[in-house]
């Protein structure tokens, strides 16, 4: 799966051979939603799709061998609370983008990508570790943030990853 952070909560992913786009709110300065959204398969509002939650959702199960073709489904964004939403693509691992905390709890959760958006993220990130361990975690936000979140979180991690987004650069997860 690769991940390009545009700023604030517009994401760009590519997954299962798909692409989704998540809009945020507003214009970004230096994005060009034409190119933004340019041979996109699925784009969402960031908002639209936190409106849908489905606090016990859980991946799709996947296809079985007689019910694969030559092309694979589409991935599928679900809401999961208020400022968060995960994206569910067939052999990847769950995408959480979370501009707040969110309740999803799960076995699921220690096989997903988790991308911190926005402020207080050493705090949810420490929250986030309390009660699961996910594969990955990824830092969105500013430069202050994302340095007291690696001090915040660096000794607690216990096999957990972590990476600051750098906007505009894509990020293989």
């Amino acid at each position: 799966m690769k991940l390009t952070w545009f700023g604030d909560n517009t994401f760009r992913i590519h997954a299962a051979g798909a692409i989704v786009v998540v809009e945020g709110e507003g214009a970004l300065p230096g994005v060009d939603r034409a190119e933004l959204v340019s041979g996109a398969d699925l784009v969402v509002a960031f908002a639209g799709a936190v409106g849908g939650a489905k606090g016990d959702w859980k991946p799709r199960a996947p296809l079985r061998m007689l019910e694969v073709d030559e092309a694979m489904r589409q991935p599928e964004v679900v809401g999961l609370g208020h400022g968060a939403l995960v994206v569910d693509a067939d052999g990847e691992a769950p995408l959480v983008l979370a501009r707040e905390d969110f309740a999803a709890a799960g076995r699921w959760l220690g096989q997903a990508v988790v991308v911190l958006i926005g402020e207080g993220l050493a705090e949810r990130g420490g929250e986030l570790l309390e009660r699961a361990a996910p594969r990955l975690i990824a830092l969105a936000g500013a430069e202050s943030e994302v340095d007291s979140a690696f001090d915040a979180l660096r000794d607690r991690l216990d096999g957990t990853g972590l990476i600051a987004l750098e906007r505009g650069l894509a990020v293989e997860v």
